[in-house]
């Protein structure tokens, strides 16, 4: 029985190491998400609540802000011209032309609020990741200490 008692304590240490490497994935995502948050209002990125009242923003901190946000700034973009390529109309992109660099800049805020709703996606796959490897460490940790013990009893 000496086999089982030994097994139990390399399954309880796997559950321990699996509890630990989970609980690395969540807090990484959790500060990962406080940076993405905290550059965004540094920027002072934000959406406008009500078209109708232009003066009420609130800050973007999640994906679905910064979706909206990405969108609508596309929108605007597209009212310019269509396409990058209708745009510049068979020409070069000129940076003395105020509507050349409207839409560049444009773009540039657009593409950073798509990255941003990766992000928060990620962050988001990360701390479930990291939640089932808790729940898996817990699991697993605990055969380990029930064969630790009928090992044990057995000896």
């Amino acid at each position: 029985m000496k086999l089982v008692k030994n097994l139990g304590i390399i399954v309880a240490v796997l559950g321990v190491v699996a509890i630990a490497i989970g609980g690395v994935f969540i807090v990484e995502g959790m500060m990962k998400n406080n940076l993405i948050v905290d550059r965004m209002n540094i920027e002072k990125v934000s959406l406008a609540l009500d078209p109708n009242n232009p003066g009420d923003f609130t800050p973007i901190n999640n994906a679905g802000d910064a979706q909206k946000a990405a969108d609508t700034i596309a929108e605007h973009r597209r009212a310019i011209a269509p396409t990058y390529q209708d745009l510049l109309a068979g020409g070069r992109f000129d940076s003395t032309n105020p509507l050349h660099l409207t839409y560049a800049q444009a773009m540039n805020l657009e593409n950073y609020l798509y990255m941003a709703v990766t992000a928060f996606g990620l962050i988001q796959v990360t701390m479930a990741s990291g939640a089932f490897m808790v729940i898996v460490g817990l699991a697993v940790g605990g055969v380990g200490f029930a064969l630790y013990r009928v090992g044990r009893e057995k000896a």
